[in-house]
Parts: C-alpha cells; structure tokens; sequence
C-alpha cells in the first residue's frame, strides 16, 4: 500500500535528525567486499525455526563477501539469536514513533531486537518517496537502508534520499529463471551510473533472477557492488550449496 504523505507527516514523530550525529543502538562495523542480501521474503523455506536454520548456513559460509539476511519482523529476534555474527535486516519499516500506530513497523524496535538495516520500497511492498524520506531522516548512523527501485530514473529518485543503497530490481524479472545480469545488463551499468551521478556516497546492488556465482560476478563486472536475491537460496533444494555458488567467483 502506498501511503499520503499527510498520513506519513501525522504518524512520523517529531524527532531530530538522527542519521546526522545521534547514534542509537549497536551496529556491525562495514566490512568490505561484495554484498550479498538474502531475502526471506514469507517462504515457508525461510520462516520460523527454517529461517534459523537457514541464517545460521548463511553465517557458516567462507567468503570474501558479506553476506546479509532480510528477515521478516516475526522472525527477526529468533535469527539474530540464532546466528549472531550474521548481519540481519528487516524487509521493511514504516516512519513511526511510539503511540497509537497499529499494524505499523516502528524503526526503534527493530533495532532493539537487533536489526542493522531495513529494505524499502521493495517491488511487492511499495510506498512513495515521502515515505522513503521520511524513514531515512529517522533511522540513525550506521543503519543500512537498500532503497529497492523498479528501474534507472527510480532509482535515481532514491539515491538523491540519501540511502546506504539503492537496490535496481526490474519487477518482471523478479522470481524468474533469467538473471538481470543476462536479460538486461544495460538497466544494471546505466543505473550504477545514474546513482553515482546523484551521490557518490549510495551505492548500488541488482536483483531479480540472480542465482549463481556467474550472476554476482557479472554484476560486480557492470559496476554494482552486490545483489538482492531471494528464491536463488530461499527455494533451493540445497541452500548451503546454493550460497557457495553464489560466492564462488568472488
């Protein structure tokens, strides 16, 4: 659901702007190397006692890149119990403070039950750029925010937000067997492109098809600095093996 800005402006608390000094809570130093964000989306191969399991595969594997859960808000403190080392995010968050806001997810309890970032805007949980904006003002220093964008000039719009990143994502794509690397290499060079040319400062991921350790290194060769993906791991019959793949050619 795409929600008015008025409706976000009465939600929204009245509240400095925390991504510009205020520090709140306890955040993963970065670490370099491709990113690599597995999202659970509501899988049932990747929910509940499966989402432990899988995130705690997923802190297991040897790599070079740097690996990410996104999690659903159900799941989200079971994991970061379960594989405590691993960097886990939720699949969205709404700009709300404390009060009467049922149904809303509230930034401040993500990050108590452990959350260092959040997606947004993501193909099937859409909102508009108030939204966006309004969740980035909130959230503090060191919580990655992947603003996720259907195509180049929406990805633009985000950058110019401030996002840790923008995620480019073409929605036909996504769940499908082709990788964006393959069936539109263009949208992926053209948006790392188009962010920078925005802010050096957000930096770009693909997604959609995304399954193998091919897919990321062709990514990376186009000039983004990891992907999204989901059912590449999530509904794989061999997830480990699947996520050794994936970081195979890195």
């Amino acid at each position: 659901m795409i929600v008015g800005s008025k409706k976000i402006a009465e939600l929204m608390p009245r509240v400095k702007n925390p991504r510009h000094g205020q520090r709140v809570g306890y955040f993963r130093d970065v670490v370099s190397g491709p990113l690599v964000v597995v999202n659970f989306k509501t899988y049932q191969t990747a929910h509940g006692a499966s989402a432990e399991e899988l995130a705690m595969t997923m802190a297991g594997i040897e790599s070079g890149a740097k690996l990410v859960a996104a999690v659903s808000a159900f799941d989200l403190e079971s994991v970061v119990t379960a594989a405590p080392d691993l960097e886990v995010w939720c699949q969205h968050l709404d700009p709300v403070g404390f009060g009467s806001n049922t149904g809303w997810l509230h930034p401040s309890t993500a990050i108590e039950r452990g959350a260092s970032g959040t997606l947004i805007n993501h193909a099937e949980h859409k909102v508009d750029l108030e939204h966006v904006a309004m969740l980035i003002e909130q959230l503090p220093d060191g919580f990655s925010i992947c603003a996720c964008a259907a195509d180049m000039e929406e990805a633009g719009a985000l950058a110019a937000l401030g996002p840790t990143f923008v995620a480019v994502e073409p929605p036909e794509l996504i769940g499908g067997d082709i990788s964006v690397t393959e069936a539109d290499p263009i949208v992926v060079s053209e948006t790392a492109d188009a962010v920078k040319s925005v802010s050096e400062n957000v930096s770009v991921l693909c997604g959609a098809g995304v399954k193998t350790g091919k897919d990321v290194s062709e990514a990376i060769r186009l000039g983004v600095s990891g992907v999204l993906l989901a059912s590449g791991v999530t509904k794989s019959e061999n997830p480990i093996e699947a996520l050794r793949d994936l970081v195979s050619e890195i």
